[in-house]
């Protein structure tokens, strides 16, 4: 019988893979005595940390002779992370101008919206009338979000603007008045005559709404189409207004003066205990008089009150009593003083007229008109200064031009001569804070003056 190792084959195993063999099972014995058990992984994981905190640092000693002593430490504070800020959600407003035969159903409909829409917000302006009168030109804005009207926004000018905004809780509308303060600078104007008010006062700098207003503080005294002499000087202290940094609107005129034929007219703007603003002389003296001495602004007198003047169409000797202004066509005609409309129509020669009563003994008349204001009716009253008609040659005129006549108890006067009263001086109460006012405006007035003088001396 053959032995066992005469069985086994020879050389299946050798020497050096059963010596590899041994190394590897010696290897993986060791290792798995190594790896840690389930217990003994959450000991480790229980274990607490003590750790500086993160916004903490511990400065090393900066100095070589105190490596010996311990350290201590020093925090110091980290910086917190810069968060981005939230981003701005700008509003899209949709703007439509208001054009000629507008309303808020037509511009509302351009807009996309409803007559409901339409009806909430005439509803929420209903007392105030904020939204009754759109003039062309003007702008309203709409706020839409998720196809429902949010907000509507009226600029009425650059101080003001109306917010109508929808009232989420109730679902109805709400009015708010936006409303901004100007700032106010004064300036300082002054010129000579040399060709006429209106030429010379815009090249020294002033605008022609401003003109015109000094023009209007003058129009009981002077007649700046007739009285004006080559020479006259005159001066403007007054206000502008700006708003962010621009020029919006030209405020009033604080004081002013003028001189013709060496008289000087001095007017100073005050404001009594009430509220109520107008201008007055030094001596607290009204500016203002019963009656305006031209009806007309700027206009060329074309043939004086002269009871032996020969008639241009009739060529006869025939009075005129009363006084021609020559102006285009179209040119407003003004009410010269407080009264009621007593005529409105045709009269034979005179063309289109209307005449007013003032007070009980005088009557005022104004010729040729080309059309009356439609709002002045027969059986109105007007206040001075108002708009009452327009320049025409209606009747037997060869030219556009104004025919005025004064009139006491029926007695024609000239106008350009006749002596009109007084408006109400300042009170007596108020005398002392006026005159307190008026001296420190003239001071103004010559200091302004005497600076201006010496910028053209260096200059």
């Amino acid at each position: 019988m053959p032995s066992l190792k005469n069985l086994l084959p020879r050389n299946r195993f050798p020497s050096v893979h059963i010596a590899a063999i041994a190394i590897c099972s010696t290897i993986i014995a060791i290792t798995l005595l190594l790896l840690p058990t389930e217990s003994v992984e959450a000991k480790k994981a229980q274990i607490p940390l003590d750790l500086p905190a993160a916004e903490t640092v511990i400065a090393a000693p900066t100095s070589p002779t105190s490596a010996s002593q311990p350290a201590t430490a020093q925090p110091v504070a980290v910086e917190p992370p810069v968060l981005a800020e939230e981003p701005v959600v700008e509003e899209n407003w949709v703007s439509y101008q208001v054009e000629k035969n507008d309303n808020l159903t037509s511009l509302f409909k351009r807009a996309g919206l409803t007559a409901t829409d339409v009806y909430y917000v005439a509803k929420a302006t209903e007392e105030g009338k904020e939204l009754n009168r759109l003039y062309p030109g003007e702008t309203l804005s709409f706020l839409i979000e998720g196809g429902e009207l949010q907000k509507v926004r009226y600029e009425v000018n650059a101080l003001k603007t109306i917010f109508v905004e929808r009232q989420p809780a109730s679902n109805t509308y709400s009015v708010r008045l936006q409303e901004r303060t100007p700032v106010s600078q004064q300036r300082f104007v002054e010129g000579t005559i040399e060709n006429s008010l209106f030429l010379d006062a815009e090249a020294a700098g002033l605008s022609a709404n401003m003109i015109m207003k000094f023009a209007a503080i003058y129009g009981w005294d002077l007649d700046f189409s007739q009285d004006l002499r080559k020479g006259d000087q005159f001066r403007v202290l007054y206000n502008e207004q700006y708003l962010d940094g621009k020029k919006i609107n030209d405020g009033h005129i604080v004081a002013a003066q003028f001189i013709n034929k060496d008289q000087t007219y001095t007017a100073i703007r005050y404001t009594d205990a009430e509220g109520n603003s107008s201008y007055f002389t030094p001596e607290g003296q009204s500016m203002r008089k019963a009656f305006l001495r031209m009806p007309v602004d700027f206009a060329r007198i074309s043939s004086h009150f002269n009871l032996s003047r020969r008639h241009p169409v009739l060529n006869k000797i025939r009075a005129h009593k009363g006084v021609d202004y020559a102006a285009r066509t179209g040119t407003p005609i003004k009410a010269s003083g407080d009264g009621k409309v007593i005529f409105r129509g045709k009269k034979g020669g005179y063309g289109n007229v209307i005449i007013l009563k003032h007070g009980g003994n005088i009557t005022t008349l104004y010729a040729h008109m080309s059309k009356f204001r439609s709002k002045v009716k027969q059986g109105s009253w007007v206040k001075q200064g108002q708009v009452i008609g327009y320049v025409g040659k209606t009747g037997l005129a060869t030219g556009p031009h104004l025919h005025y006549e004064f009139r006491v108890n029926g007695v024609h006067k000239n106008p350009m001569k006749v002596k009109f009263p007084h408006a109400q001086p300042v009170p007596k109460d108020e005398q002392a804070r006026f005159q307190t006012a008026a001296a420190h405006v003239l001071q103004q007035l010559d200091t302004f003056a005497a600076a201006q003088y010496a910028q053209a001396g260096n200059n």
